[in-house]
């Protein structure tokens, strides 16, 4: 049987007062955050909370679709509507199923993501493989703090380009955490995380698929993949280059001075036994080789045949459940180490934003940028990518980018136009300003957290408050002399 439907995208008319009301919920979610340790309440539950709230005045004010959803259907044709001046797409097939709002309202690959790579690092790190890697990249720095930031800050962008922000925090956060404790620096273990946690945002801009809004933004200004790179290259050196040797300023991370404690830490390091903590070396290799397979085709999931409909959240749940044979008998065990507060805290997230999508706060916030087009093509360009920073630092950047890119492109904006970039910079960039910015920034904070290096939602802020000015700073004035 053939159906044919018109999917109705949510245009509900809000009022400004529900607007409002909306807006000052998700302030209060983002004050709840900061005083977190104040309220004694984890934050998954706060975000709980807040999720049940908007989702009962969401259904109050008849703003969320409650109506079935069509899956297994395929678009055949584009057409506009006379009741719209949007383009809708007519699909086939598929049948109609009655799903709970809040079950679309969570993207489930970031949880998939962090469930399945969580899991895998986890199962991995018991062969001794990331040990084994940490020592050797301890070796080859000599016991030097400031080596060992650089190299790992390295590994975290190159990481991040390929792979996804989440995937590459586990792995280089489990690194370092393991290096430091050999080297008795782990009073440093704060100023390593975050800087990777930091410059996880800032290797997301390597490529044209390094992150969505890349993706989304990219795609509708009809950037190519080379264009993107040889662009973005040269700000993501600069940017990474700052960024270490901010680090290295405010977290006292320096060369070794004296040779005497250069010898000492040569020697230290010398001692490192690489294959202490190996106890199968079937095991070992077998981690080994499912790692490098696990990166291959995270890199990769995008163009593999089967896999790329599935995408990455598959792929780290299929890598997952391979490592646990290992464990088979004992995979409940495992399972306790899973940080259930994390995946919580971003299902809380994702249900607010998604309330606040249809409450008209995300629309309401993109219209106040486009008025900054009107600035000018430079001073707009500059305004737009430091508002979108600070709107992504609170709120989900792939809605607002998606939301950015169909302005930009309904007002015909060309291709060339440093308006583009600014989304794309300022999107990525804002996850640096709070640690809900980004899925990598909490991520970084929970690893924290797993090696009794505690730290608040408004120390996070001090903290990387002066790198992201920097990153946004250098954005602006690579964007003003390049474009």
């Amino acid at each position: 049987m053939v159906n044919l439907f018109l999917p109705v995208l949510a245009e509900t008319t809000v009022s400004t007062g529900v607007r409002i009301l909306f807006a000052l919920l998700l302030v209060g979610l983002i004050a709840s955050l900061a005083f977190e340790e104040k309220l004694h309440a984890k934050k998954s539950v706060i975000a709980g909370i807040f999720a049940v709230a908007c989702l009962l005045l969401g259904a109050a004010f008849q703003i969320l679709p409650f109506e079935e959803i069509v899956v297994g259907s395929r678009p055949i044709l584009e057409e506009r509507t006379e009741e719209t001046s949007h383009e809708s797409e007519l699909h086939e097939g598929g049948h109609e199923i009655n799903m709970p709002v809040y079950i679309p309202a969570i993207d489930w690959s970031v949880i998939a993501i962090l469930l399945g790579s969580s899991l895998f690092v986890d199962v991995i790190s018991r062969s001794g493989l990331f040990k084994w890697l940490a020592i050797k990249v301890t070796k080859l720095s000599r016991g030097d703090p400031l080596l060992l930031l650089t190299y790992y800050g390295v590994m975290t962008v190159v990481f991040s380009a390929v792979l996804n922000n989440v995937t590459a925090m586990v792995i280089v956060g489990s690194l370092t955490a393991v290096s430091l404790d050999k080297l008795e620096r782990k009073d440093q273990l704060l100023g390593f995380l975050l800087t990777e946690g930091l410059l996880t945002n800032i290797g997301g801009l390597l490529t044209l698929i390094s992150s969505v809004p890349n993706i989304i933004v990219g795609t509708a200004a009809g950037i190519s993949f080379v264009d993107f790179f040889l662009y973005s290259i040269v700000y993501v050196v600069i940017a990474t280059a700052a960024t270490l040797w901010l680090a290295a300023k405010m977290f006292g991370i320096g060369r070794i001075k004296l040779s005497a404690d250069r010898e000492a830490a040569a020697e230290m390091v010398d001692s490192f036994d690489e294959n202490d903590g190996i106890d199968s070396r079937g095991f070992f290799w077998f981690g080994a080789v499912m790692t490098v397979l696990f990166i291959l085709t995270i890199a990769t999931t995008s163009v593999l045949p089967w896999v790329s409909d599935l995408g990455m959240g598959f792929v780290a749940m299929a890598f997952a459940v391979v490592a646990l044979i290992r464990y088979k008998s004992e995979a409940d065990q495992i399972y306790r180490i899973v940080d259930w507060d994390l995946l919580g805290f971003f299902a809380g997230l994702f249900v607010v934003i998604y309330v606040m999508e249809h409450a008209g706060v995300l629309e309401a916030l993109g219209g106040a940028l486009v008025m900054l087009i009107d600035l000018g093509p430079k001073l707009g360009s500059a305004a737009m990518l430091v508002a979108a920073a600070l709107c992504s630092s609170v709120t989900d950047n792939i809605p607002l980018a998606a939301m950015l890119a169909k302005i930009l492109t309904s007002l015909q904006i060309p291709s060339d136009s440093p308006l583009w970039w600014s989304v794309i910079l300022g999107a990525n960039l804002g996850g640096n300003i709070t640690p809900i910015g980004s899925a990598s920034t909490l991520v970084a904070v929970t690893v924290m957290h797993k090696h009794d290096v505690p730290i608040s939602f408004i120390r996070f802020v001090k903290l990387a408050l002066p790198f992201a000015a920097i990153q946004i700073a250098a954005a602006v004035v690579y964007l003003l002399l390049t474009k």
